[in-house]
């Protein structure tokens, strides 16, 4: 298993857990973070034997938000540490390349790269989530929580707005009223608003909460394909977004296509006929087809 600095992991009876480790400091997000959270994820897609991905926080925090180390210039990238080597947007003329990669917010690269993942993602918030500590949960399919788990959008007092793409996920979970509240306000709730608003799933006394989320995670994979999962999670995910239901038709027909010809679906006809527990031997892997836009172009990631 491959080491990391700000994150551990672990794989076992295939779950694959991410743990912030930053304890000292709350768990804070910084470019190193990100860039091994991404690295994790992709180990886990690449690994056969995960079916499903957990991640929670060590210590008393999930994440605090960004490290404000750098002071007031925390958030000025153009005068501190990028999220890439990609150089300045800066032009000759001082006007800004809103284009360029050096613009791009590291939390929605995040984001984005927990929204592509093949794997069910599952949040075990163990304690405060706030800042990007609450927006990178929102591309996981489920958040459990401890009891003692808080939450804030917190931007708009720190002088900035919502990153990591949530405004295009938080309406999505809990409506676009509730969002706007929390993120006008900034405050910081507790877990008992957050059930209350759609938020989180479940709450769970502290000890209780990682066995929960290993529990939850069994029970949505251990029947199920995973090649199926993988294209289940896409296409419910991406057709949120979707303007019109013929969208989810094509898509689905393409899924229905090229999953009703697979060794998983005769298994699984077969299984059920037979009463007995399937074996599915595609992969995700080598086994997922390719057959909508986001699978191959760098534009979807």
């Amino acid at each position: 298993m491959r080491q990391f600095n700000t994150i551990t992991t672990d794989a076992s009876d295939g779950i694959f857990t991410i743990t912030l480790n930053r304890p000292d400091r709350l768990n804070a997000f910084t470019v190193e973070m990100m860039r091994e959270m991404i690295a994790a994820f992709d180990l886990a897609d690449a690994d056969d034997m995960v079916r499903a991905v957990i991640v929670t926080g060590a210590g008393r925090a999930f994440c605090a938000g960004a490290d404000l180390g750098a002071g007031g210039a925390t958030f000025d990238y153009a005068q501190g540490e990028g999220w890439n080597d990609a150089g300045s947007p800066i032009g000759a003329d001082g006007n800004v390349d809103y284009s360029h990669p050096s613009v791009r917010d590291g939390g929605g690269m995040l984001t984005l790269r927990i929204f592509n993942c093949k794997k069910p993602v599952i949040g075990a918030i163990n304690g405060p989530a706030v800042g990007i500590g609450a927006t990178m949960t929102l591309p996981m399919d489920f958040r459990l929580a401890s009891d003692g788990a808080r939450f804030g959008f917190v931007f708009a007092r720190r002088g900035i707005v919502p990153e990591a793409a949530s405004s295009w996920f938080l309406p999505r979970l809990v409506g676009i009223g509730k969002a706007l509240e929390w993120c006008y306000s900034g405050r910081v709730f507790d877990v008992a608003e957050a059930l209350s608003g759609g938020l989180v799933r479940s709450l769970h006394a502290p000890d209780d909460l990682l066995g929960a989320a290993r529990a939850l995670a069994h029970e949505l994979t251990a029947e199920s394909a995973p090649v199926s999962i993988a294209l289940t999670r896409q296409m419910l995910w991406r057709m949120l977004g979707a303007s019109h239901p013929m969208e989810a038709h094509r898509l689905d027909s393409r899924a229905i296509w090229a999953r009703g010809a697979s060794a998983d679906a005769k298994e699984g006809v077969s299984s059920f006929l037979e009463k007995r527990a399937a074996n599915y031997p595609d992969r995700v892997s080598s086994d997922t087809p390719h057959f909508a836009p986001w699978m191959d172009d760098p534009e979807y990631r």
